[in-house]
């Protein structure tokens, strides 16, 4: 019997993390491990003390470059938007909820480095405007082949879809999107999501929920030639929002847990399909 599609890059992946923690970054001395990213991002917080623990399962956060990086109020960069509290509270959860040994912290993994073949699940967030070179894209087309996982997030409006989209077919021409259908096993894996909840962004949450005029929400997919989803989307919302605030007391609750509880399932879905 044929071992099933991507256990290679999990497997190496697994081994790879418990020897080296989170992808080069323990080599830094003293502070934050990821000090040097912290100007890029929108919502940084103290490491907890076990930060350089290492496990079996690491969140990896995708570093790319968009032609709006620095633009907003703080400077920080499209793809630092929640990081990286909402990352860390997604992670504790993730720990506390499954069985799945995490590590402490995020992995922030740049696209132009092979460290991604590290990281077989990884975060992106604010691809409306991602800019993806040439070799940048044909790096994520083999991490795709090797079996990775994407999940992206917070971009809205049909002129972000497109210029997503765009990335997409650099990395594979043939890609396309579908619609998700409620019973998809990736809503069941392990909490029952037939009938789900948009996740709106803080700053809507108590209006319209509808940013950058992005009007209808919806949970997209990429899949490979095995029907095996690759890319997961949930496009006109803000699930690193609702993991951002889950904590926070403006920020209702049922927002929040139901961004949890589809971040948990896609982890899970990646380690089991």
């Amino acid at each position: 019997m044929q071992p099933r599609r991507g256990y290679a890059l999990w497997a190496g992946a697994f081994l790879t993390v418990l020897f080296l923690g989170a992808v080069g970054a323990y080599s830094q001395r003293g502070g934050n491990v990821w000090s040097k990213y912290e100007h890029e991002m929108q919502d940084p917080v103290d490491d907890p003390p076990d930060a350089r623990r290492k496990a079996e399962f690491a969140l990896g956060r995708l570093r790319y470059r968009s032609p709006l990086d620095g633009r907003r109020r703080g400077g920080y960069s499209r793809w630092g938007i929640d990081v990286n509290k909402g990352d860390r509270t997604f992670i504790d959860l993730l720990q506390r909820l499954t069985r799945i040994d995490v590590q402490p912290i995020e992995s922030i993994i740049d696209v132009s480095s092979d460290d991604v073949f590290d990281i077989p699940w990884i975060f992106a967030g604010s691809v409306g405007d991602w800019q993806l070179t040439p070799s940048e894209a044909q790096r994520l087309r083999k991490y795709f082949d090797r079996g990775g996982f994407l999940m992206v997030d917070d971009f809205h409006n049909e002129y972000e879809w497109e210029n997503f989209m765009a990335g997409i077919h650099q990395i594979d021409p043939s890609a396309h999107a579908e619609e998700m259908e409620s019973d998809d096993p990736a809503f069941h894996v392990v909490y029952n999501l037939k009938d789900r909840v948009r996740v709106p962004g803080a700053n809507v949450v108590r209006g319209n929920q509808i940013e950058r005029g992005g009007t209808f929400p919806h949970w997209r997919a990429i899949r490979d030639a095995k029907g095996r989803i690759m890319i997961a989307i949930t496009f006109n919302q803000d699930v690193g929002d609702g993991w951002e605030f889950a904590d926070h007391p403006e920020y209702p609750e049922r927002y929040g847990f139901e961004a949890i509880r589809l971040g948990l399932n896609y982890v899970v879905y990646a380690m089991t399909h």
